[in-house]
């Protein structure tokens, strides 16, 4: 039976990603709980340690699963996101780093409004997936109210799980964007499908729910009806926090100011791409 290192090797020899291979074997072995960086380490103090033929089977499906393009978190059942660790499944899309920005600036404009307001401020997370974005908000700012819909009743439940595991209060609904909402919040974030229909990156993100990415012929459908619907559900002073594709940036600030929406904004992601736009409503 191979070691520990000679099944990293061959697995590496596939063309697979080395940090991939580790987290692959490390979860055949039931050893993620740690974190990635001292199960690594764990890894390579243990590199001559024989393995046993039912985790190697384990890790030889999980690598063909991902030599296959499957994402990582599918064949885990996990993503970090913003210092929280989510379930994911093949029901919700995979959490990226730099949705995180969008976090961040949430927090910056929440803080700001409960300054002003000397108030507790509502937050709404629209299409929240997983939980990803309304449980890290939560998570860093306890006290914030926070609100998240979706319209797949199957996402809702991969957020109610993570929301319950996490132990966060975050309120769930089932709605398709701010359909029916009556009530104003201080700041809504989201973000929505925003790719076209025909973009040549869907080739390379198969296994994730379609639903979830694609928004109409040019990829704004979605950024449209938000935006269109978001000020009547703004308090005075409420923020709308967008992210959208990376080119998308001039259409969300049009379709922004076309709504009336003052100190419009767009911030880079990691990769200096325009990532995400926002404005307010006027006081």
């Amino acid at each position: 039976m191979p070691t520990i290192t000679q099944a990293l090797e061959s697995a590496a020899a596939l063309g697979l990603q080395r940090l991939d291979t580790q987290w692959l074997l490390l979860h055949a072995l039931a050893k993620q709980e740690p974190g990635l960086a001292s199960g690594r380490a764990w890894l390579v103090a243990h590199g001559d340690d024989t393995l046993g033929q039912e985790t190697l089977d384990r890790f030889w499906h999980y690598v063909g699963r991902r030599a296959d393009a499957e994402p990582l978190a599918y064949i885990t059942g996990e993503r970090g996101f913003f210092g929280l660790s989510l379930r994911v499944d093949t029901r919700v899309l995979v959490p990226r780093p730099d949705s995180e920005l969008l976090v961040q600036w949430a927090i910056e404009s929440v803080d700001h409004i409960a300054q002003r307001a000397q108030r507790v401020v509502r937050l709404l997370d629209l299409g929240t997936g997983s939980g990803a974005i309304a449980l890290a908000l939560k998570a860093e700012r306890p006290a914030l109210q926070v609100e998240a819909s979706d319209n797949s009743a199957d996402a809702l439940a991969v957020a109610t799980d993570n929301a319950s595991r996490l132990g966060l209060d975050v309120a769930f609904a089932q709605r398709h964007w701010l359909d029916g909402v009556a009530q104003q919040y201080d700041c809504i974030v989201a973000n929505p499908p925003y790719l076209a229909q025909h973009d040549p990156h869907l080739r390379d993100l198969g296994y994730e729910p379609a639903s979830a990415l694609v928004a109409g012929a040019d990829g704004l459908a979605d950024l449209r009806q938000i935006v269109a619907q978001a000020r009547a559900c703004l308090a005075p002073g409420g923020c709308v926090l967008l992210e959208h594709g990376y080119q998308q940036a001039p259409a969300v600030q049009g379709l922004l100011a076309a709504h009336g929406f003052i100190n419009i904004s767009t911030r880079q992601d990691l990769g200096q791409n325009e990532r995400c736009t926002g404005g307010e409503n006027s006081l």
